[in-house]
Parts: C-alpha cells; structure tokens; sequence
C-alpha cells in the first residue's frame, strides 16, 4: 500500500536543486524475479526467491539446442570481489534449483545478488548468461511504502501519517545537510524503519553485523532505523534519518574515499545534520571533562570504541569537535579536510595540511574553547611558535655575543 503525502519533501527538493523533480516510481521489490533470456542458441528462464536470514533459492529452466555436460550457478554480492560457483545437477527438462543456506553464509540486509548461469553442451562449447541483480530485502516483515522525488519510506508499524512524518524528517535532514554536503538529489534512497530494537538488532544479526541503532548502506543508497510509532515518534525521526542521510549523501559525492574518512568527521557531520541534537550530549561531555575521561581524537580515527559507554562519548565529542572545526575554519575548511583525507593522508597529517594545526592542537584548543578546560596549556601551546621564533631571532644572536666576547677575553694577551 502506497500513502500520498502533500509535498513537503518534494518542496525542499525543489529548493535545492531550484527546479522540480517529478516522482519516481519505486524499483522492483518483488520476493521473487523470473526472466528469460536467449544467448547463443540457448535460453534460460532464472526464477529466485528467499527467506531472510535462512535461504535464497535459485531455480532455472535452461533450453539448449544440444544435450547440456554442466550447469554452474555463478553469484556474489553487489560489493563482493569473491565469486560463488555451484555445480547444478541438471533433470531431463532442462531444469536445476540450488538452495543456499543464508544463515551460515550471509548478504547483509537489503543488498544486491548477482548472479548468471554457465552452460557447457556435450560438444564442448560453454556459454554464459547475461548477469542479473537480485534484491535480498528482509521480506520477515508486511512492508508498506509512500515515496517522494527520489526517497521511498518503508515501514510496517504505524498509519498512513507515520509514513508522511518519515518524508518529512528525510526533508528537513536533506535542507539542512545544503550547507555541508553537495547532494546528489537524482539517485534513489530507501528508508527502512523498524517498529522496535529488537527487530531492527534480529536484523543485522541475521545480515552478519553486530548490532547499532541505525545503519546506512552508504553505497547501496538503503538506510535502517528503528522507530516505534507514538508521540516521540517525529523526535526520533528527526534525529536518525538525518543522521543516516548524511552518511549516504557524503558516500555520493566523495565515492569511495568516504573509506579514508576518520570515524570522528564521518559521524561528526552526519551528527551535525540531525534536527534536534542529542540534548544528553552536552551532559557527557561535562562529566567526562570533570572525570578527565574525554577521548583523544587520535583514537577515533580508523573506529569507535565497541562499549555503548564510550561510543555514546565519541559521538558526543565528535559532533561537537566537528561543529567547532566549521565555526573555526568554515564550510571550506570541512571541504579541505575531507579532500585531504580522501588524497590518503592520515589522521593527524591530514589535519595539518588542511587546517594548519596538527590532529593533536586540534583537540586542545576544542578542549579550551568549547569546553573550557586547561586553558594555561592551550594558550602555551598557541604561543609555543611564537616562543620559538623569539629564541631563534633573539636569544640565539645574545648567547653568541656573549660566547664570542668570553672568547675574546680568552685569547687576549694578558697584562704582567
């Protein structure tokens, strides 16, 4: 069942892009894809269905105009670089089906399978089938949809306003990422929202990922969250489909050197967006301050801590840092670091050569501007080029007159 929605969403679109983008209509999700295809004097017929989290069974009717040696069944994730090949035992008809075991050999939720047959005939010439994609989506549940320009919410809980409150989060996070990332507003997004925690952790368990409260297919365009229908319900909305929005939009525009980001502007930005900011986070960057517990950005750089204590910290903390960097250095400044980090720099280089001031200096003057702490060693670190320079230009010259003038007085003739 699909739900119309007035158009908030669509407007927003329209202010970004300052034209209108039509409706799309949402992409095949059917829990099965059946296609025939001719190639060579051959023709197969490939049929596929699933249970999440337990099989994907491929069935194939393949017709030759000779006796068949070998069918093999050929797939792999849409991210995989490693082929899955299956020898099929093929019946009188022309038939095979090979069932996959899902539970011991996962695809992670909602991602792409591809997959295509080889047939060898008894005359020894092997031929191929044109690759196809199929979506293994978490069919465990009655999905419902609504869409607008390029954004489909699905979700099974809730009534028709439920879906509307999710376009208009997805809205609201799109208009304020406008500043921060170039968006990509043509290709599509998917929002999958979960009714409750518990189905949305059964659901990375069963995909093969430890659990988190929301997560981004960055590169597949596919966002999960968990958001039980009520009256937080647009709160929570407002807080994770931006947050997970941002993650796709930054993955759009800078491709795969989102890999070389550090987790700390990755999750910054993405937590920047959000329409009502973690209130508790200025919380626990009191009382981690006050326990001398902060954690240096050095350790935030390739992950987050695995703990939910001190990963809520990290988050905290990279969310304000982040916000510092921009009022300090401005959008430009965001834009020089992610580039440099995308050329492969690391952590604390990529620092300096975009902001001038190592990972470390960073970290100390946030400490001391933002959150008010050791603020004798920020001003003594500021000043530390400056004392520097002063021993070289001044000091340095003195101590050398001072040595030549004892020299002197030590090879000058004495007087009896």
């Amino acid at each position: 069942m699909s739900a119309s929605h007035p158009g908030i969403l669509r407007f927003i679109v329209v202010v970004l892009l300052a034209s209108t983008l039509s409706l799309k209509p949402d992409q095949a999700r059917a829990e099965s894809s059946s296609r025939p295809e001719s190639q060579g004097g051959i023709q197969v017929e490939a049929q596929v269905t699933h249970e999440f989290g337990k099989s994907i069974t491929f069935d194939a009717m393949i017709r030759t105009p000779g006796p068949i040696r070998q069918v093999s069944l050929l797939f792999r994730g849409v991210n995989e670089q490693v082929t899955r090949v299956e020898t099929l035992q093929v019946a009188e008809d022309g038939s095979v089906k090979f069932v996959y075991d899902a539970s011991l050999n996962v695809f992670p939720p909602f991602s792409g399978i591809i997959y295509w047959f080889q047939a060898t005939l008894n005359d020894g010439n092997t031929y191929t089938s044109e690759p196809q994609t199929y979506q293994y989506t978490d069919n465990r549940f009655p999905w419902r949809e609504t869409s607008q320009s390029f954004v489909t919410i699905h979700w099974y809980a809730g009534d028709d306003a439920f879906g509307s409150a999710a376009l208009d989060s997805a809205g609201a996070g799109l208009f304020a990422m406008r500043d921060l990332i170039p968006l990509s507003l043509t290709e599509p997004v998917n929002i999958y929202i979960y009714s409750n925690v518990q189905d949305l952790n059964d659901t990375f368990l069963l995909g093969g990922r430890e659990w988190a409260g929301g997560h981004a297919h960055a590169d597949l365009g596919v966002i999960l969250v968990a958001v039980p229908p009520g009256a937080n319900q647009s709160t929570e909305m407002d807080t994770f489909i931006p947050h997970e929005l941002a993650h796709v939009m930054l993955y759009r525009t800078i491709g795969d050197t989102y890999y070389k980001q550090p987790a700390w502007l990755i999750e910054g930005i993405a937590s920047m967006v959000e329409r009502y900011p973690n209130p508790d986070y200025a919380r626990a960057l009191e009382i981690a301050s006050a326990n001398d517990t902060l954690i240096p950005f050095t350790e935030l750089c390739a992950s987050f801590p695995a703990d939910s204590g001190s990963a809520y910290l990290a988050y905290a903390q990279s969310q304000s840092f982040v916000t510092y960097i921009r009022d300090s250095f401005g959008v430009s400044g965001l834009s020089r670091l992610i580039a440099t980090y995308g050329d492969g720099f690391d952590c604390d280089l990529g620092a300096t050569k975009a902001l001038g001031a190592s990972l470390g200096q960073l970290d100390s003057r946030w400490r001391e501007t933002v959150l008010g702490l050791n603020r004798g060693g920020a001003a003594f670190l500021n000043l530390l080029p400056f004392l520097l320079l002063l021993v070289i230009v001044i000091v340095v010259p003195i101590w050398g007159a001072i040595d030549l003038a004892r020299q002197r007085r030590r090879h000058a003739p004495r007087s009896k």
